[in-house]
């Protein structure tokens, strides 16, 4: 049985979110604060973690960084701060998913599921790489080069780059890489502004001027080919 740990300061949103979980099959664990969070799920390893930001003491983005130095675990931010800078300070402490209060248990379950399938290992190694200009590809490993250089991409980084170079070339709308890359038949297209944003950083020689990862107005992001 998968096993959510809840770190979360509200009793009765935790309450609400244990019993909910617990409804949809899950094995929940629960911890008001950040610190007892973070003992708990070093004792008693979770396979997700959801993570409120306004915690007393240690905020949530100091535990998510203390969660990603010790642990892999997906990490999904479950707060009532939904301004842009919260969603890309989450994502960049180490976050693989926001999600704005209130949220629907059936919505959140959906994610979850998800969140595991795309955080899964690929069972199945392909033979060759993909190379497209200075940027070379290798999906059965995990691995992003530029120029020689192995890149230090997120699980998520890399699934978007892998995406959008299958189909370089071609544009994908937000709704088209929310579904493809997350699994999501709707959601914050935030979600794929940020990433975009975080992935420009690493495969653009001038992120504010980017040339590979390009934004096609009113239509979405286009990976150019060489």
């Amino acid at each position: 049985m998968v096993a959510v740990l809840v770190i979360e300061d509200d009793d009765r949103i935790r309450l609400s979110l244990a019993m909910a979980l617990e409804d949809e099959g899950y094995t929940v664990h629960t911890a008001a604060t950040a610190e007892e969070g973070l003992v708990r799920q070093r004792r008693e390893p979770a396979d997700t973690v959801l993570v409120d930001l306004m915690l007393p003491g240690i905020d949530g983005f100091e535990c998510i960084r203390e969660l990603r130095r010790h642990d892999e675990v997906p990490i999904v931010v479950v707060s009532a701060r939904d301004d842009t800078h919260d969603i890309v300070a989450a994502l960049e402490a180490g976050a693989d998913d926001y999600v704005v209060k209130p949220v629907a248990t059936k919505e959140l379950s959906a994610r979850l599921r998800a969140l595991r399938r795309r955080t899964r290992p690929a069972s199945v190694a392909e033979p060759r790489p993909t190379v497209l200009g200075e940027l070379e590809l290798r999906p059965y490993a995990g691995e992003v080069l530029l120029r020689g250089e192995l890149l230090a991409l997120t699980r998520t980084e890399f699934r978007l780059l892998c995406e959008l170079a299958e189909h370089a070339g071609q544009v994908l709308s937000r709704q088209q890489l929310l579904a493809r890359v997350w699994e999501y038949d709707y959601g914050d297209e935030r979600l794929v502004d940020v990433h975009v944003g975080r992935l420009r950083q690493k495969v653009e020689d001038d992120p504010g001027n980017p040339v590979r990862l390009v934004t096609v107005r009113g239509m979405g992001y286009k990976l150019q080919r060489p």
